[in-house]
């Protein structure tokens, strides 16, 4: 079931399956900035990450002891959230564990999302409770695809990616079944801020990239037409779309969290750059997307 949200600026249609936003559309422009989902280069448009941010090597993880299996990015996009708060500008969606959550992933917990409009800016809520006796660890984060280009007549090569200002942004270098390996580069930034966007970017799959400053913006060099995506407090940015095509969209994707090592299947005790949170407490994030 599909559930709205609007303001003078904005209309946002979210579905119940994965809580994925399915549009996102300047009510003053008549623009449809978020990715409409194309299975010839990706069926999805914005899904959402938990427990696990990317892929799992092996497909699966240990934990004390026994083995569990895992799709890459977790469960959430495949389980129907609960809507459990509604109004005219925002929404909130809770899933529960469940039997189907514990067969894959042995822990009590409660995620929510809530989708707020505040004039041209649709604002994310991530909420992570723990609901059990133990530590739970996860990793979370945000996938959204954008239309690119946002005008007729414009091209993919026509928009680049903007920072915020100038940081000594790292590249995290995967192998070649996108794994991590330990090597980071330099990532080439004209004027220590600017990418020019090109669709051979992402022959080699997604890019990764660390120490980044806290927003970045998609923007057209001719009709000025952007998004900007901010998410502070995120140690991890993504950007991606399906490799070797000339896909018109681009993903733009703050996480906490990162794939397995390359050869190592992970125990979830000890896999690295998860947040570890104790019994009874609850974890927030929070990221937005600002069109213009």
């Amino acid at each position: 079931m599909l559930h709205t949200i609007e303001n003078e600026k904005l209309k946002v249609t979210v579905d119940e399956r994965g809580a994925q936003l399915m549009s996102v559309y300047g009510k003053e422009d008549g623009c449809e900035y978020l990715w409409q989902g194309d299975k010839t280069y990706w069926g999805d448009r914005a899904i959402l990450l938990f427990p696990v941010c990317g892929r799992l090597f092996g497909g699966k993880y240990t934990y004390r002891g026994k083995d569990y299996e895992m799709s890459i990015h977790g469960f959430i996009r495949a389980q129907h959230l609960a809507v459990t708060s509604h109004t005219d500008t925002s929404v909130t969606f809770t899933l529960s564990a469940n039997e189907e959550t514990m067969a894959q992933y042995p822990f009590r917990f409660m995620y929510q999302i809530t989708y707020s409009l505040d004039g041209n800016r649709l604002d994310t809520k991530i909420c992570v409770t723990n609901t059990g006796r133990e530590t739970l660890p996860f990793a979370a984060g945000g996938h959204p695809g954008f239309n690119v280009p946002l005008c007729p007549g414009e091209k993919f090569t026509d928009y680049v990616l903007e920072f915020s200002e100038k940081a000594p942004v790292k590249k995290l270098i995967l192998s070649d079944t996108c794994f991590m390996t330990p090597d980071k580069e330099d990532f080439p930034l004209e004027n220590g801020t600017t990418y020019h966007l090109h669709h051979d970017m992402f022959d080699n799959d997604a890019i990764f990239v660390t120490d980044m400053a806290d927003s970045v913006t998609l923007k057209s060099t001719k009709s000025g037409k952007q998004v900007k995506v901010s998410y502070p407090g995120f140690p991890y940015l993504g950007f991606w779309h399906k490799p070797k095509t000339e896909a018109p969209y681009l993903c733009i994707e703050p996480w906490h969290g990162l794939p397995s090592d390359d050869g190592q299947i992970d125990d979830l005790d000890t896999k690295h750059d998860m947040v570890r949170l104790p019994a009874g407490l609850y974890w927030e994030t929070s990221f937005s997307i600002e069109v213009q």
